[in-house]
């Protein structure tokens, strides 16, 4: 089949590349345009742009593809089969969602409806989800309501942090859309254009999972408050990584790896921690404070309800360290905090 692929960041350059390596063609690619990614920068391409200069596709780079006539017009032009979308980041308007004859057709990094929208990684981690996984859905006008093709299912694990969840999840996405595209070009090749009718769809209000819409982040989604359990912050962190903060002495500190010292944890930190050791740790410190300097391993910090072990971070202008350097670097003392 010809396919035009819309997508943008990594999460969606793998699952590009996979169907540039398949027995289908990708004619085009729909990507948003150029950004600066930092302050002074020069612009940078999308990695799925990247990827389809590196394989000589057409590229469109639509501002607003809602407002854009022209460039929809354009891709009507090409009479691709079918689009997959992955990670666009604009919504389609109905004049696009009609243009191919097997429909468009998204891969979207949750199961729906539990986390619909632009955030579902990062809010199924800080929410503490079990699992999560991919959802091959029929795109109509609303945010990520159409009819599910099938879902796969994977575990989130406890340091599961954004970019491995984000790996794994896109790797899943790849074998999925493949499987995708044999379902359909099996099953409508004599009546393309009634694919909800034909294939066997399932309604996301028949799905008994309550819809959640999964929003973008901000930055100041990302600070850290102490006064919260060692757990939520450690799933702050998480979910947000790398860039979930405190301040240390007027400094920014991003926290970019952390264990709760909870019994759900104990085979991460009893690698490093004797869970004898907690039951001797103060039990009145004021959340933020560091309680303990656990050598060649990093800091203790109390929360709200026990203890979070930072064995990561990152001092404003300097590199991310761990351990001995993570100690050495921030130069505080027990009963010293965080705000």
């Amino acid at each position: 089949m010809k396919i035009i692929f819309w997508g943008t960041p990594n999460y969606a350059a793998e699952s590009l590349y996979s169907l540039i390596q398949s027995e289908h063609k990708v004619i085009a690619v729909v990507t948003q345009p150029d950004k600066r990614r930092n302050r002074g920068s020069r612009t940078t391409a999308s990695p799925v742009k990247q990827k389809a200069m590196e394989n000589n596709i057409k590229v469109f780079s639509p501002y607003n593809i809602k407002k854009q006539q022209n460039i929809q017009e354009e891709i009507a032009n090409l009479k691709a089969d079918i689009y997959i979308v992955v990670a666009f980041g604009q919504i389609l308007p109905i004049e696009v969602l009609n243009q191919p004859r097997f429909g468009c057709w998204n891969s979207h990094a949750s199961l729906l409806p539990r986390w619909r929208g632009a955030g579902p990684i990062q809010w199924s981690l800080i929410s503490g989800d079990k699992s999560t996984g991919v959802a091959i859905m029929f795109m109509e006008e609303g945010l990520d309501t159409g009819p599910v093709l099938f879902q796969s299912e994977i575990n989130i694990g406890l340091l599961d942090n954004a970019q491995v969840l984000t790996n794994k999840l896109s790797k899943l996405s790849s074998n999925l859309l493949l499987k995708t595209l044999n379902i359909i070009e099996n099953n409508t090749k004599s009546e393309p254009y009634g694919i909800p009718k034909l294939l066997d769809l399932t309604l996301q209000e028949d799905i008994q999972i309550k819809p959640t819409y999964a929003r973008l982040l901000s930055k100041s989604d990302s600070l850290i408050n102490w006064n919260t359990s060692a757990l939520d912050i450690h799933r702050l962190v998480m979910g947000v990584f790398p860039n979930s903060y405190t301040f240390v002495q007027s400094k920014r500190l991003k926290i970019m790896a952390t264990i709760p010292l909870l019994n759900i944890a104990k085979d991460y930190f009893s690698k490093f921690v004797d869970p004898l050791m907690i039951n001797t740790l103060p039990k009145d410190s004021k959340p933020g404070s560091i309680i303990y300097l656990y050598k060649d391993v990093g800091l203790i910090v109390s929360t709200a309800e026990s203890y979070l072990l930072i064995t990561e971070a990152q001092l404003e202008g300097k590199k991310p360290v761990r351990g001995n350097s993570l100690i050495q670097q921030l130069g505080l003392n027990v009963g010293e905090s965080f705000n």
